[in-house]
């Protein structure tokens, strides 16, 4: 899903506002996992969050811009 970027904090932790305006947060480690080197408020990206069983639909698990990254076509 779509998201844009709310804060980034310099450890890499961050929020988003989901195209639903749903807030979602993200731990350091899943934006050391992206491919990314920073983000900025207002910028758009993609987004998985953990909506399963016991999750809270509020926490990223995976964060990427459509391109960028391993396995990522430019389109």
């Amino acid at each position: 899903m779509q998201a844009s970027i709310h804060t980034f904090a310099e450890d890499g932790s961050g929020s988003a506002l989901l195209d639903d305006g749903r807030l979602v947060s993200w731990p350091s480690e899943v934006f050391a996992g992206s491919a990314l080197r920073h983000v900025r408020p207002g910028q758009r990206v993609s987004v998985e969050v953990d909506d399963s069983e016991g999750g809270d639909g509020t926490t990223v698990t995976r964060l990427w811009i459509v391109g960028i990254g391993e396995g990522e076509t430019i389109r």
